[in-house]
């Protein structure tokens, strides 16, 4: 019988692979992770590969091998991989009966064409997508609490989902209008390989937008909202900053309601959310509220007719936009309280 406590964690040499590690190193509920890698450049521990992590505990490093991971005690793996690696790697996990939570895009649609079409791979095979919860424990914490496997969101998804859901849910906006999403993220959110328009001279003191229209986010936010691809116009652009999330939302509401109304169904719709923080009415949260945490902070303004709204949507993107989310995935798998090591 595996022990779900027992961590392994595939791919630590990106932002979110390294804020993964951070957390559950500190996390009080778990044995001390191992940690695979394809090239450890000879290091037998994480801190000789990552010397911020000396004096965190000697975390075992060990070569990326399939069979490495199935036959050490691990009975939860985390993917921390780009999309191709997961699609490959978590089928093998699975079928040797460990839980897996994948932090890329691999699994995250219920059908094969979603992915293929929106991110020009090979799609994993239908059984497992067919198996995949996605882990947005504010919405699916029943299902993530008994799913082998878990497909993490992405980071723009997170923040546009948890400011529609509410509103989408309860039947608020208005037919036949368009829900602006115009989304701002930190540097970080587009990886580590090395790219041109990453260098420093390229993103400081600039401001930029891209993947219009083709975004890889945006059928995760359509499948997780109920909104129609012709109604969502999605933007993304990129900060001069390291990390950080922040979504503005507009959207129209019918019949009008009030700032009262509008905080009163958040308040509600998130009740015993303790990673959702609802903002009072006309109050707006900074991106410096909630970096470095796990919280997703909602605020708003509604016009004088009560019918145009905007959201405020903001999140850390290697928190609650990937390796904080993850771990509050696995707090559900665990039984335990979610928030734990979070905060």
């Amino acid at each position: 019988m595996r022990d779900p406590r027992q961590i392994g964690v595939v791919g630590s040499t990106g932002y979110s692979g390294l804020e993964l590690a951070r957390i559950l190193l500190r996390h009080p509920a778990l044995a001390t992770p191992v940690f695979y890698m394809r090239d450890a450049h000879g290091a037998k521990c994480l801190a000789e590969r990552f010397p911020q992590f000396r004096g965190w505990g000697e975390a075992p490093l060990r070569p990326l091998a399939v069979e490495a991971i199935t036959a050490s005690s691990a009975g939860t793996v985390f993917l921390a991989t780009p999309h191709e690696v997961s699609a490959e790697l978590a089928p093998k996990l699975l079928q040797a009966g460990l839980r897996v939570i994948d932090l890329s895009g691999a699994f995250r649609f219920r059908g094969a064409e979603t992915f293929t079409s929106w991110y020009q791979l090979p799609a994993p095979h239908a059984e497992w997508l067919g198996e995949a919860v996605y882990g947005l424990p504010e919405l699916y914490s029943k299902e993530i609490a008994a799913a082998r496997l878990v497909a993490n969101p992405g980071c723009y998804s997170t923040s546009v989902i948890l400011a529609l859901r509410p509103l989408t849910e309860s039947g608020w906006i208005a037919r036949n209008t368009s829900v602006v999403c115009d989304c701002k993220s930190g540097a970080s959110g587009a990886g580590k390989d090395p790219r041109r328009d990453l260098h420093f001279v390229e993103v400081d003191e600039n401001f930029k937008a891209y993947g219009l229209f083709t975004h890889r986010h945006t059928p995760e936010i359509l499948e997780h909202t109920g909104l129609s691809e012709s109604q969502v116009v999605f933007s993304t652009h990129l900060l001069p900053l390291a990390r950080g999330i922040l979504s503005t939302i507009y959207v129209t509401l019918d019949p009008p309601r009030s700032g009262a109304d509008v905080e009163a169904l958040f308040r509600k719709f998130y009740a015993g959310r303790p990673m959702v923080r609802i903002w009072r009415a006309g109050a707006l949260p900074e991106l410096q509220h909630v970096a470095h945490t796990n919280f997703c902070d909602i605020g708003f303004a509604l016009d004088s007719s009560g019918r145009r709204l905007v959201l405020i949507s903001c999140l850390d993107n290697l928190g609650k936009g990937a390796a904080g989310q993850a771990v509050q995935n696995l707090n559900h798998m665990l039984g335990i309280e979610e928030q734990t090591s979070l905060q």
